[in-house]
């Protein structure tokens, strides 16, 4: 048996000592026998259960890493979108890939107009949404765009590709020879220094081989958190370790085009046939009442969830509340690119903005998450975004959604498998996934991710400082 000892850490009832055996946590107390133990003093620092992001992107997290920042705060304008462009270093497939892009910089892009900022070497640009990917002419020649079937690829009338791809990212990614998938370790070493021991990745529709990248990733250690993933197919057959978990299936309700009402309840009644929730990313207050209406329609699965949950109308709020589904929601967005938010949406949409607040007085399951790459991946940057709301500018984006920074931290910390549902607590007969502080946690809240001074999944150190 190997034991390890937490001595004087900071729980909710006190300093106590915490014992790990054999990767569980095996006893909290006084005084814990330590002989032949390895011991760790915490010197009264907190220790939490480990952080769980429940929406993010491993892929194309660790894929970001290697590409140019195209929109603010790196780049504001044409101008300077050419420039970053025009240094950009050279992938190995030839291309140059480009992330964050917003309309403020250059306008609704296409092949013409990207064509004028760089047209040297293919190009794509993803919007920071993720939504869409814009390619110039030697781009849109290379990835043979004029000849694809996918649906994603937009047309003028003449039917010839505009440089918009929609949606498409493993279809694209086939075409554009970026060979192996992106190193993993770099991601996993991120997450657990910001104390992170689980994740759910919501990519939709994983294709067999990026999920194959992913479980091995996991196995080597080079993502050591456990992992619940979105995108596995609903007819999908896999061979999964105990700490690899199939979560709902993920469905994508796109702002620029949502589907027929009779295909989205077929679809969810398919996976919910299958025994499995629906994951349903909702970004607009239209695609969540026809979440709704599908899911009054078919019936509800108790692991149904709610996307994002960008913008939720008041008497919204009430109807999430009934049916108590959850909202997985990423006020960190506000840190990120809150002015912008500001400046470009009505006064009206405002207090509908990625809510906190009215969830939790009005008991809807919410949990917080990072949506990393296209929001921050540091959990208490998440935190302090929902208990700020503070934008880059210094301006509030919703006063009336804040929640203290102990409550969001709480919405950080519900099982993989049950988001919005009790926080995990430092318990025996638990997995010790447990996150060391080197202060209290009132103090750690307030300072944020320097605070993590050891991070343990499975009772194996993956960070220590």
């Amino acid at each position: 048996m190997t034991r390890l000892v937490f001595r004087e850490v900071s729980l909710p009832e006190g300093i106590r000592d915490v014992a790990v055996d054999d990767g569980i946590i095996s006893a909290v107390g006084e005084s814990l026998r330590s002989r032949d133990a390895a011991v760790i003093d915490g010197a009264g620092g907190a220790l939490i259960p480990g952080l769980h992001d429940h929406h993010l992107h491993l892929h194309a997290l660790a894929a970001a890493s290697a590409s140019v920042r195209c929109g603010p705060p790196h780049v504001t304008s044409p101008d300077e979108l050419a420039a970053a462009l025009d240094t950009a270093p050279t992938r190995d497939s030839g291309w140059i890939r480009g992330i964050g892009y917003v309309e403020t910089v250059a306008g609704l892009l296409d092949s013409v107009a990207l064509d004028r900022l760089h047209g040297r070497r293919p190009v794509r640009l993803q919007h920071r949404s993720g939504a869409v990917w814009f390619l110039n002419s030697a781009a849109v020649d290379a990835a043979g765009l004029a000849s694809g079937d996918h649906p994603g690829i937009e047309r003028d009338a003449a039917g010839k590709p505009t440089g918009r791809v929609w949606r498409a990212d493993t279809w694209l990614r086939s075409r554009v020879g970026d060979g192996h998938p992106p190193d993993l370790r770099p991601v996993g070493e991120t997450l657990a220094r910001f104390g992170i021991t689980g994740v759910t990745d919501a990519t939709p529709d994983l294709p067999g081989d990026t999920l194959d990248h992913l479980v091995a990733a996991h196995r080597n250690g080079d993502v050591p958190q456990r992992l619940h993933l979105l995108g596995v197919g609903p007819d999908t057959v896999t061979d999964l370790p105990p700490t690899v978990t199939v979560g709902p299936y993920k469905i994508v309700l796109a702002d620029s085009g949502l589907p027929d009402f009779p295909w989205l309840c077929d679809r969810i009644r398919a996976v919910h046939d299958r025994g499995r929730g629906v994951a349903v990313h909702c970004v607009t207050r239209e695609s969540l009442l026809l979440l709704l209406a599908a899911i009054d329609e078919v019936g509800a699965h108790p692991d149904d969830r709610v996307e994002h949950g960008a913008i939720i109308a008041p008497e919204t709020v009430n109807e999430l509340s009934r049916r108590r589904l959850p909202v997985i929601t990423q006020p960190g967005f506000l840190t990120d690119r809150g002015d912008d938010f500001l400046d470009r949406l009505s006064a009206s949409d405002v207090p509908d903005l990625y809510r906190c607040g009215s969830l939790v007085r009005q008991r809807v399951p919410l949990t917080l998450s990072s949506d990393a790459p296209y929001g921050p991946l540091d959990p208490w940057t998440v935190i302090a975004a929902a208990a700020t709301r503070m934008t880059p500018g210094g301006r509030v984006a919703g006063r009336a959604e804040r929640i203290d920074r102990a409550t969001a931290l709480e919405r950080c910390l519900a099982p993989l498998d049950a988001p919005g549902s009790a926080p995990r607590t430092v318990t025996p007969g638990r997995p010790a996934d447990v996150v060391l502080l080197d202060r209290p946690l009132q103090k750690a809240l307030d300072t944020g991710s320097e605070s993590v001074r050891c991070t343990m999944i499975g009772g194996r150190i993956t960070y220590r400082r």
